[in-house]
């Protein structure tokens, strides 16, 4: 429920906490650092963890037409380290799994960016953790049993449906699209159905997360990687999971597409529309980690005409330098 910034002062950048107080906004200073090169990491890693911790407990879970809170295991995380691994564990649902996950990696950003300040800060740091996980606590506590707590200087005030973070918590997945699009995924799933996806979704995001700067991404709404690297000609990857209570397959699968053109006269580089089209696809015998879907990745970022020679392989064959074989040719 804070929003986080840097303000220079006296030759220091400052880290400040700006949350909504009893009489307004108010802002305090967290700590202070030699350069902006070292506030940066900190403050982008202390903005996601706020908005990850704070926007589950200020949504409803709509799930089945339903008016429900989620949980809020998650809280723990920010001053217990071993709460963390519950973060990486549970089976509530998608959004609020995927929530978790990316407070995981919030708070192991946060661990690496205060590796390489002193001391005091890293405990300054620490302690606004403490503020935080502890206040947004008084204020769920608060809200839930309908008592007050205590007035106290600095008090952070916390309103349901009112998350004081940034737009959308600057985390995607926060979006009230990115939610909806989940629940929408596991409507009429089943628990052990809900748990295989969850636990899928996992391996999607670890994987994704490698690879920022690829052209593509994520695409939570169908449990996808989409891959598109620059001069591949056209050539794209997918690799999907799947789809909870899907009829038709319960296989993990990779495939091989490729842009064509609308317009026939026109070539790839030129023309003002294309329209995907699969090429070859393999369906996997079991599920893959999320190294081994990082490996194929790093394959086709470091040499983006593997695509086209990949495309190449029949029904039987395998992708040169990989296990994956090809079962399915759509230019057959």
């Amino acid at each position: 429920m804070t929003i986080y910034s840097q303000h220079a002062n006296r030759g220091k950048t400052q880290i400040l906490a700006t949350y909504q107080g009893p009489d307004g906004v108010e802002s305090t200073t967290v700590t202070s650092l030699a350069t902006s090169l070292l506030a940066v990491p900190i403050i982008d890693a202390l903005n996601r963890i706020s908005a990850l911790t704070t926007v589950p407990a200020s949504v409803h879970d709509r799930r089945d037409y339903g008016v429900a809170h989620y949980p809020m295991k998650h809280l723990a995380a920010l001053t217990d380290l071993a709460s963390r691994a519950d973060l990486l564990s549970g089976a509530h649902s998608l959004w609020y799994e995927y929530a978790c996950l990316e407070l995981h990696q919030a708070l192991t950003d946060l661990d690496e960016a205060l590796t390489v300040v002193p001391e005091p800060v890293r405990i300054a740091v620490n302690a606004e953790l403490d503020t935080e996980a502890g206040q947004l606590s008084d204020a769920l506590f608060e809200y839930s049993e309908g008592t007050s707590v205590p007035e106290i200087v600095g008090r952070r005030t916390w309103d349901f449906g009112q998350p004081f973070v940034t737009y959308d918590g600057g985390v995607e997945m926060l979006s009230r699209e990115a939610r909806e699009q989940l629940d929408r995924l596991e409507e009429g799933a089943t628990p052990e159905e809900r748990e295989r996806a969850i636990a899928n979704l996992r391996v999607l995001v670890t994987a994704c997360s490698r690879f920022p700067d690829m052209l593509g991404g994520l695409e939570e709404a169908h449990l996808a990687i989409f891959a598109e690297p620059y001069d591949s000609d056209g050539y794209y990857l997918s690799v999907h999971a799947p789809k909870p209570g899907d009829d038709d397959t319960d296989c993990w699968d990779v495939e091989i597409g490729r842009w064509v053109p609308d317009d026939p006269d026109e070539d790839y580089e030129d023309c003002s529309s294309a329209t995907g089209s699969a090429v070859v696809r393999c369906v996997l015998p079991a599920s893959p980690g999320a190294d081994e879907i990082t490996d194929l990745l790093t394959r086709v970022e470091g040499q983006p005409d593997l695509l086209a020679k990949w495309a190449e392989t029949r029904v039987g064959g395998v992708f040169e330098g990989t296990q994956f074989v090809v079962t399915e040719c759509y230019d057959d």
